[in-house]
């Protein structure tokens, strides 16, 4: 097992993983290329990998650069005849490239990954798993905490037994719903409408829909089970939406939260709440006040809460945490994220420039905390 830190006497190799298996595979792609166009190349020896949609690993080249998803477009790692695999030999972690018919190819070794990965099959612990397994030191949150982080309903169940405030919501299975849907339907009839269908493990708005009357709920679930056989639906909650940035401290140091960020729809962009489309594809609807206008008392409560969902889960890294402030002060936690939107205008990244803390500096930050964590249990 390896437990030294890194040699910091050449520029520290990152590779960058990306792309990946989920439906929230361009989303990916495009925080790659944001990633990449800021990380200091003088400090950083940098190796872009692709996860194609299949689940191969391809080395990739300056295609990424500028890649974003204004009007429409879905950029998509492409797979090809040669894949690369991450190995453990002579003692260090090597790239290595192969194909059918060449002796496969050493590229050197690598310092840590930085898994840029969002959904299923990447932030839900599967790829975290496969660098644990090798003693690769990699940024972001860890296996149960990636696992916990992508399922919203063990997510609710872990904030509940740390005392945090959740809503009400129903978690439903492939098997409930197939053999008794008028059940579901009757669990669901009792949170009243509205309720927000969502598929419980799966990231930026896919799949998720508003449903006002119970003759709306069967068309969300089918929507939502095209992402993930198990949902949870939650009861709607009159309440601004609040969101805080949080980074892991140093050594022992607690975690890092940014001010509060507030995500508020524009008037006329024809969005029922912050969907895929808001979040990606129309970036004028939606604002973000950084710092939200809450009361100092508020605001000391809602970054407090933050830093305990993030112990809840065990998080590491980084973790958005997002809550509903409702009109009598109540704080509801809504979700965590271990791998948020990381894009320069994403609002992670935002809101820790509006609290001091610059798109590169985070990204350097990030690869810092990664090469100091121990390797194995910890």
């Amino acid at each position: 097992m390896t437990t030294d830190s890194p040699a910091t006497s050449a520029r520290i190799r990152v590779a960058i993983l990306f792309g990946g298996r989920s439906s929230e595979h361009s989303v990916s792609c495009v925080t790659a290329a944001g990633v990449l166009g800021a990380i200091d190349k003088d400090k950083y020896d940098v190796v872009p990998i692709g996860i194609a949609k299949d689940g191969q690993w391809v080395l990739v080249g300056g295609e990424i650069n500028g890649v974003s998803l204004a009007g429409g477009a879905l950029p998509e790692v492409a797979g090809g005849e040669r894949t690369v695999s991450l190995a453990h030999l002579g003692g260090g972690h090597q790239l290595v490239v192969s194909d059918a018919v060449n002796v496969p190819e050493q590229l050197g070794a690598v310092d840590v990954v930085f898994p840029l990965l969002h959904g299923p099959w990447g932030e839900d612990g599967t790829v975290q798993g496969l660098l644990e397994l090798s003693d690769t030191r990699y940024v972001g949150a860890g296996v149960l905490a990636s696992a916990i982080g992508m399922d919203k309903h063990f997510m609710k169940v872990v904030f509940e037994a740390a005392g945090l405030s959740v809503g009400p919501y129903v978690a439903v299975t492939d098997r409930e719903w197939t053999v008794n849907p008028e059940k579901v339907r009757a669990r669901v009839a009792a949170l009243g409408f509205p309720v927000f269908v969502k598929p419980a493990r799966a990231g930026s708005s896919m799949g998720i829909s508003k449903v006002d009357s119970a003759e709306q709920l069967d068309a969300a679930i089918a929507e939502a089970r095209e992402h993930d056989l198990k949902l949870v639906i939650e009861a709607g909650i009159v309440g601004r939406e609040i969101e805080i940035a949080v980074l892991e401290g140093r050594g022992s140091d607690a975690p890092r939260v940014s001010l509060p960020g507030e995500i508020a729809m524009v008037d006329g962009a024809h969005h029922q709440f912050y969907d895929f489309a808001a979040k990606y594809v129309q970036g004028d609807a939606v604002n973000l006040s950084c710092p939200a206008e809450m009361p100092e008392a508020d605001i000391v409560r809602v970054r407090e809460l933050a830093a305990a969902a993030f112990d809840a889960v065990g998080a590491e890294g980084l973790s958005r945490v997002d809550f509903f402030y409702t009109a009598d002060g109540e704080l509801i936690i809504n979700e965590i994220n271990t791998m948020p939107g990381f894009t320069p205008s994403s609002m992670y990244p935002q809101m820790w420039e509006a609290s001091g803390m610059s798109y590169p500096e985070l990204i350097d930050e990030l690869l810092q905390l990664a090469l100091q964590r121990k390797v194995g249990l910890r």
